[in-house]
């Protein structure tokens, strides 16, 4: 049977067999299971997104990622600190021409754009999600410095060619990669000499360790509720930066800070934790009775034809995510925020 597309660039069937990639359960997944998902990233991180970009606006913002707080921040002061200070960490400066890789709706790119005053390449494989980045961009006023273009992360250089970027960055993206060699990689070569790369990776910590049990269930928990093909070691990525040949200026597990406000407290749905009167709105969303809300309203919305087939599904997957993701931050295991500032090395250093 053909799969449904949809004008916006939704495809049902890649919604449908999104948590088929997955078994039911946790404990009998195998390295089979593991190869497949990386062999189909594409498909994996594509049948994520089409269900769930339009669940993380509502249940989000407009930026994809998880961020510091300090007593009293606002969320989305928060996400917006988080951006800026990745930019500053890269000492990005006025009339850059920037690879933002992997920038789901833009909310990033044009938040950078306006506090670096650079000009920003989004690159994304998800049609769904470019359509909305470029109307927002518009919306924004940003159409002449932001731009986003369609293409693989693991293929840069063939799509932009060698030395194209005076900066990459990739916030909370490169997880959903293959390998991590392949992507730094590809990075590296689109990057000019003496280019800087910055990054906030997903990674399991080294405190992490898959022979328990209990450790590997919940970085599968984590893959299957953010369409990531395999979770892995923060030395590993440490290693894959190396191995292709950045130099890391600096790095830092910003979760580990010890601050007195978590980064996942918005995913625990405690109203009483909110910081401000209005991301009461936003934790409770996240709340039991919130999520009842909102995963009621797809059912319906999918029953009427309004949202592709296993949109619910794929909600109830970010149900696992926001639970798994609460216990890795809790118990160390996991970080959203590897911090690492790489360069690449001049011509002279070459």
């Amino acid at each position: 049977m053909a799969s449904t597309q949809y004008a916006d660039g939704r495809q049902e069937n890649r919604v449908k067999n999104y948590t088929k990639f997955w078994q039911k359960d946790f404990g009998k997944e195998g390295e089979v299971d593991n190869h497949n998902r990386v062999e189909s990233y594409t498909d994996v991180v594509n049948g994520y997104y089409d269900g769930a970009t339009e669940l993380y606006e509502y249940g989000w913002a407009q930026s994809f990622h998880f961020s510091r707080f300090y007593k009293g921040e606002a969320f989305a002061a928060s996400l917006a600190r988080h951006e800026h200070y990745l930019a500053a960490q890269m000492s990005l400066r006025p009339g850059m021409r920037v690879l933002d890789v992997g920038c789901g709706v833009g909310g990033p790119a044009r938040e950078i754009a306006r506090f670096a005053d650079v000009n920003i390449v989004g690159l994304n494989n998800n049609d769904f999600q470019i359509q909305r980045a470029r109307k927002y961009t518009k919306k924004a006023g940003l159409e002449d410095q932001v731009s986003f273009v369609k293409g693989d992360f693991m293929k840069l250089s063939e799509q932009f060619g060698e030395n194209s970027f005076d900066a990459v960055y990739a916030i909370e993206a490169t997880v959903h990669a293959p390998t991590w060699e392949g992507v730094y990689g590809e990075i590296m070569k689109v990057l000019k000499p003496g280019g800087v790369f910055g990054v906030y990776e997903w990674c399991m910590t080294d405190a992490w360790d898959p022979s328990i049990p209990a450790h590997k269930e919940l970085a599968h928990a984590i893959e299957f509720g953010n369409g990531i093909p395999e979770m892995r070691h923060l030395k590993k990525a440490r290693g894959a930066m190396i191995n292709v040949g950045f130099t890391i200026e600096h790095e830092e597990d910003l979760a580990e800070r010890p601050d007195e406000v978590p980064w996942y407290y918005p995913l625990e749905g405690d109203i009483w934790k909110a910081q401000t009167a209005w991301d009461y709105f936003t934790v409770w969303r996240m709340s039991w009775s919130g999520k009842l809300v909102s995963h009621t309203a797809i059912k319906v919305m999918e029953t009427l034809g309004l949202l592709p087939k296993g949109t619910h599904d794929v909600g109830e997957s970010l149900k696992v995510a926001g639970d798994a993701l609460v216990k890795g931050g809790q118990t160390k295991l996991f970080t959203p925020m590897y911090l690492a500032i790489c360069r690449k090395p001049a011509l002279s250093e070459i």
